[in-house]
């Protein structure tokens, strides 16, 4: 066997000992290798890795061809080391004696890519057209992408254009150079020339459309392309699994992504991670919790994603024993020295109330980025310690990080919440100057602020103004107009979301509600009421409930509002109870005073206000017995009713 098969061997073997033994034994022999065996060494030591070993031996050779040259470059850039891959290039188109070829272009190329050097990829393709008659495929793919990497889509797009035949892999890499720039429309369009054509779908180019579909959380389209798939036979691998789940989890599609996952031959945890970052961002984080634990019984290890999602599902939850026993799992296996999974600690130890503690992993960091600066400075905000927040936001702009929207975003939540509407303002100014007002986080978050600081005005000034508008902006402004008593005013919003084909959550209509309370339309209210579910698949909740039970005991039908009660299948609490108290006392109805009353001290004895008032209907109706039997009970409890007082 000749010692160039012996060496190829080696390398398919992926054994460096016997490459070694191999080209020591050359060495010994005496004899001069050629440069074809020289050439396969080179080769060897680049694919497994002794790049060190690779350039001594190409420095040592007297003959070289353009596959030394190649076989050295291409080492260099699939091991990452992209300046001296393309030094490398330098040096070869400096040799006028050997031309490139394609195989050296891709080279090249790939390593402009990893490192964004546009302008040196730029004069690459330049001089791939000048002394090529004719560029392949297999090389403009590599030109597609690195476009792509470097965010000059319509060079990209251009070099697709250009392109004779384009194959699947050309496709593929246009479409995943439109999505990581987040220009997912333009990728879908793509995709359905692509159809037209009769471009042949892969997994690949399956699960990039997915991928776009999730992003734009457009359902029925993702629907669409899985039919085609299905039809074209498409192999489902993991690869494509992952997209599914994923697919279905971003658009709130729980159980069609739990039976994605489900169907599939022994999901890797890839597909895992997807479903369970599904159920986070739907708030459903029990369900995310326990499906970490069936997933840790199939015997699949975590990874970083999975422990940056589950932290959060456990934080949320307030789950502080097996949020810190994860902790310990993430620092045992070294996941702390990823920077998103520390932010996640970061935000885990915020919610559960450990400041300290989230502070201490902080500083603990070897990196930090914007977002653990934001997840460390809204957990000290949201807990109330608003002075070393702000010495953190200082301490952040020092580190040289600028404030991004959502920094702004916590700082305005806290000026709504304390209420303080001159330091909102000057945080307004601030966003206006680098043109963040218009973002639509920003925008929503100024909406809320001004609604609670009772300035609608401005509420409604930056409203109009804000370009797009999300379901937290509509919200924040019918919420800010219902809760000051502007019942029409947050009808009209309301009217103007639906005909905008806006779909309203529950936090909607405890607005919408209100609103109609304010006007005292009962009739629409209870229409209202209905179409939650009816249209919109919202379960009611107490504060809906509370809102219709208010407003029938205020029109004097304190009876219509009890039966309301009693036929929901919501469990009432004390806000309905003390609803329906209320107009029974403004209506002298003594009989469902007394029951509203016990059902409030039945979920809270010490309640008291209830007992109050229980006392003073019992009195209104001279039943001064009875009263007094209160006031010996409140006496005895020795509690009193809290002095009310108001912010200034």
């Amino acid at each position: 066997m000749s010692f160039s098969r012996l060496i190829r061997l080696s390398a398919e073997k992926k054994s460096i000992f016997n490459g070694k033994a191999i080209h020591a034994r050359l060495i010994i022999s005496g004899s001069d290798p050629d440069v074809q065996t020289n050439n396969h060494l080179l080769s060897m030591y680049s694919k497994l890795g002794h790049i060190d070993y690779a350039q001594k031996l190409f420095d040592e050779m007297l003959v070289r061809n353009v596959i030394t040259w190649t076989s050295l470059i291409s080492g260099y850039s699939q091991l990452g080391l992209s300046e001296k891959a393309l030094s490398c290039f330098r040096l070869m188109v400096l040799d006028d004696r050997i031309a490139p070829n394609e195989y050296t272009y891709v080279a090249a190329i790939s390593a402009c890519a990893q490192v964004g050097a546009l302008r040196n990829g730029k004069e690459i393709h330049g001089k791939m057209y000048r002394s090529e008659e004719t560029v392949n495929t297999f090389v403009n793919n590599s030109l597609i992408n690195f476009y792509g990497k470097c965010g000059s889509l319509e060079s990209a797009r251009l070099v697709f254009d250009t392109m004779p035949e384009p194959n699947i892999v050309s496709c593929v890499s246009l479409i995943a150079s439109y999505t990581q720039l987040g220009e997912n429309e333009e990728g879908l369009i793509v995709f359905l020339k692509l159809l037209r054509i009769g471009v042949e779908i892969n997994e690949f180019l399956y699960g990039s459309v997915l991928g776009i579909c999730a992003a734009l959380e457009i359902l029925k389209v993702g629907m669409q392309v899985q039919c085609i798939t299905l039809k074209c036979g498409v192999r489902m691998d993991q690869f494509v699994v992952t997209a599914l789940v994923n697919f279905y989890a971003k658009c709130g599609e729980l159980e069609l992504a739990n039976r994605a996952l489900r169907e599939a031959n022994k999901p890797n945890v890839a597909a895992w991670t997807a479903l369970i970052g599904g159920y986070v961002q739907t708030g459903k984080c029990r369900e995310a919790i326990d499906l970490f634990q069936e997933m840790l019984f199939a015997g699949l290890k975590p990874n970083e994603q999975t422990f940056a999602s589950v932290l959060g599902a456990m934080g949320r939850e307030k789950e502080t024993r097996d949020g810190i026993h994860l902790h310990c799992s993430i620092i045992k296996l070294g996941f702390q020295s990823f920077t998103f999974v520390s932010n996640a600690t970061l935000d885990f130890y915020a919610k559960i109330g450990c400041l300290d503690e989230s502070f201490k992993t902080f500083c603990e960091m070897e990196v930090h980025d914007i977002v653990s600066w934001n997840t460390l400075i809204a957990g000290f905000l949201n807990s109330g310690r608003y002075v070393l927040a702000i010495k953190f936001i200082e301490n952040m702009l020092l580190d040289g990080f600028d404030p991004n929207i959502y920094t702004y975003s916590s700082i305005l939540s806290v000026c709504g919440d304390l209420p303080a509407a001159e330091w909102g303002k000057q945080t307004h100014c601030r966003v206006i100057k680098p043109g963040l007002d218009s973002n639509v986080v920003v925008g929503s978050a100024l909406i809320d602020m001004y609604a609670k600081c009772g300035q609608l005005h401005n509420a409604r000034k930056v409203f109009d103004f804000l370009p797009i508008k999300n379901l937290v902006s509509w919200n924040s402004m019918i919420t800010g107009y219902a809760q000051h008593g502007f019942g029409r005013e947050a009808l009209e919003i309301y009217d103007i979301m639906l005909r905008c084909g806006v779909k309203p959550n529950d936090v909607t209509f405890v607005g919408v509600l209100s609103a109609y309370g304010h006007v005292g339309d009962l009739e629409a209210a209870l229409q209202c009421f209905g179409s939650m579910t009816k249209d919109f698949g919202i379960a009611p909740r107490t504060d809906h409930l509370a809102s219709v039970v208010s407003l029938y005991a205020r029109n004097g039908q304190t009876k219509e509002a009890y039966d309301l009660i009693r036929s929901s299948r919501v469990e009432p609490n004390k806000v309905v109870w003390r609803s329906l108290l209320f107009g029974c006392v403004n209506n002298k109805d003594l009989d469902l005073a007394v029951l509203a009353a016990e059902k409030i001290l039945s979920i809270d004895s010490d309640d008291v206000s209830a007992r109050i008032m229980l006392s003073n209907i019992y009195s209104d109706s001279g039943m001064w017995s009875e009263a007094s039997e209160v006031r010996k009970v409140i006496e005895g409890k020795t509690v009193k009713k809290e002095t009310g007082y108001s912010w200034t």
